[in-house]
């Protein structure tokens, strides 16, 4: 008899993280307990939302950084790469606020993977907030339509992806352009296939707020990386090579 996927939501970070395991070995629901544990504790330590979370107490100058977890040291050591990467556009102070979840949401959604991996498991899919790691496969990642909601713009479809969207559907003009301070509106979604979603995840907010031509030259110019900008008249763009993922 076929074990049925193991399946799990957790409600955390503010938004709904997904699991479909679709070889649960005995220890994938020791690791999936471990792994909401520890979601939920990143939370704690990232939260801008609340106020006497570690991030929050730093950013009001309440606490020094050397009195933080380690962790948030590196968090925004690899926001800082991140910004550089991305000439700027990406940033740990969205609207003037220190808040690296940018980041941060995506390697929780990594880093679970990563421990199902360790628990035996070669064919999972893990998503948080509609961004998606996946091991083996092939999987099949809808990226929504953001101009019509309960539509799908295109299916993502292979092995080991990271898929993360940016966009205005859910939340409106919510990501500015750290050059300029204004919202960023010259995409309604813009969406990056690479290969681990911490990094991807953080692109596609920083490809986002640079616009269609801009964040499609920057993405052809990293072979790891494939885009799909959807503009708000509802035209889309692609990189050339997006095309092999994308492909029934």
């Amino acid at each position: 008899m076929t074990t049925p996927p193991l399946r799990h939501a957790e409600h955390v970070m503010g938004t709904v993280f997904s699991f479909t395991v679709r070889d649960p070995a005995p220890a994938a629901l020791g690791a999936l307990r471990r792994i909401t544990d520890r979601l939920h504790e990143l939370d704690t330590l990232f939260s801008p939302y609340r106020p006497n979370s570690p991030v929050s107490r730093l950013g009001r100058g309440e606490l020094a950084l050397a009195d933080c977890d380690p962790q948030i040291a590196e968090a925004l050591r690899q926001c800082a790469r991140i910004a550089e990467e991305t000439d700027g556009y990406f940033t740990d102070h969205p609207a003037g606020c220190l808040d690296p979840c940018g980041w941060v949401k995506g390697w929780a959604i990594e880093e679970a993977s990563r421990a199902l991996c360790d628990a035996g498991s070669t064919e999972h899919c893990v998503s948080g907030g509609g961004d998606v790691q996946t091991v083996g496969g092939p999987w099949r990642i809808g990226v929504a339509e953001p101009l019509q909601p309960g539509v799908l713009a295109t299916v993502i479809t292979g092995h080991d992806l990271a898929v993360a969207t940016s966009g205005t559907a859910e939340r409106g003009a919510h990501i500015h352009d750290p050059h300029t301070g204004r919202p960023a509106t010259a995409l309604a979604s813009l969406t990056l296939v690479g290969r681990g979603i911490a990094d991807t995840d953080a692109y596609a907010t920083a490809a986002f707020a640079m616009g269609p031509d801009r964040a499609l030259a920057w993405a052809e110019a990293h072979p790891d990386l494939e885009a799909l900008a959807i503009l708000p008249d509802g035209r889309s763009l692609a990189t050339p090579g997006l095309a092999r993922w994308t492909a029934v």
